[in-house]
């Protein structure tokens, strides 16, 4: 490559049966059912998810919500996402324990004001975006098709149409760009939890086909 213009881009999807993305799922579903109960509530949920056991455990302030209640909560987020396995299924095999508790007094006088003030409470954290021309969703091309990879997967999986392929995917897609945009895809690897029914050529024959049906065909010409 000869020039800041012209370089590799590689992307990285995780997909909703990831460990972290599971976890991420389940503190999402706690902050919405505190907010859902009153706009005004504070809510520093941590998940742990680990071999048949979620862990919660953090700080709340807001509506009372019965732990058998959030439990339950916490096995439709499992069911939903598609685990019913040895080692991590949405029953009674998997065990849930919430260790929640009130929101201390140190912590709430950091995160609340009568006035504008810098200091807060909280984690801090450094992310970057940016929206493009390189897709119709206005992403950029590596991360938009790593996503739709496993759109399409979970989908099929859902609905039976994909068999022996379970929850937890990822997917990578590495893009070539010739002045600042997309040329074509140099790379793509999909890797998958599967049954026992199945070997890696299965696995390949199985996944082939969501990286053909999601990323366009005119990157695939000069495909090497």
């Amino acid at each position: 490559m000869s020039n800041l213009k012209n370089f590799l881009f590689t992307s990285e999807s995780v997909s909703e049966g990831h460990p972290d993305k599971v976890s991420d799922r389940i503190s999402d579903m706690v902050v919405d059912s505190y907010l859902s109960g009153d706009p005004f509530s504070r809510v520093a949920c941590e998940t742990l998810t680990t071999t048949n056991k979620v862990v919660l455990a953090g700080e709340v302030r807001g509506p009372e919500i019965k732990e058998n209640n959030l439990i339950e909560k916490v096995r439709h987020c499992i069911k939903d996402i598609g685990y019913d396995q040895d080692g991590f299924t949405w029953k009674e095999a998997t065990k849930i324990e919430s260790h929640l508790h009130s929101q201390s007094s140190d912590i709430a006088m950091g995160v609340d004001s009568s006035g504008n003030k810098d200091e807060g409470a909280g984690d801090q954290g450094i992310m970057f975006g940016y929206a493009c021309n390189e897709t119709e969703e206005l992403m950029p091309a590596p991360i938009h098709y790593s996503h739709k990879i496993l759109r399409l997967m979970a989908e099929d999986r859902k609905s039976g149409k994909l068999k022996n392929i379970e929850p937890d995917s990822k997917s990578q897609v590495t893009f070539e760009y010739v002045d600042g945009k997309p040329t074509k895809v140099k790379s793509v690897v999909i890797s998958s939890q599967h049954s026992a029914d199945v070997n890696q050529t299965q696995v390949r024959d199985l996944l082939r086909p969501y990286m053909i049906n999601s990323i366009p065909k005119k990157f695939f010409r000069r495909f090497q």
